[in-house]
């Protein structure tokens, strides 16, 4: 089964719309297209028992953040400042971006 792509990539401003943290906006940090999730610094942040191991890492409760799924998320407009779904567009020298569907800017720099 091919990876879908999803409609935020790394390095995007997101607000979550669903879940414990729901109305908190964040970077995004990592993306799994293949499962269709992705993960917010700082958010969703889960307490994970570790044991050590031989390689001298100590064991302990360690907090990292955990995935979301990529429908919980919309993508925070630069220009509107507002969250939004997004829309392709094909510009005049045939590239594709995103653009957003309030205020009808291009997303993608």
């Amino acid at each position: 089964m091919a990876a879908k792509k999803l409609h935020v990539k790394k390095d995007d401003m997101v607000m979550i719309i669903a879940g414990k943290e729901k109305g908190k906006s964040g970077k995004v940090s990592r993306v799994f297209p293949e499962k269709g999730r992705l993960t917010v610094e700082n958010l969703n942040v889960v307490k994970r028992h570790t044991r050590p191991t031989r390689a001298n890492q100590e064991g302990g409760i360690v907090e990292k953040e955990a995935a979301i799924d990529a429908s919980n998320v919309l993508l925070l407009c630069g220009a509107c400042n507002k969250p939004t779904r997004t829309g392709m567009r094909v510009l005049e020298d045939g590239s594709k971006a995103r653009y957003c569907k309030k205020c009808n800017e291009i997303v993608d720099k």
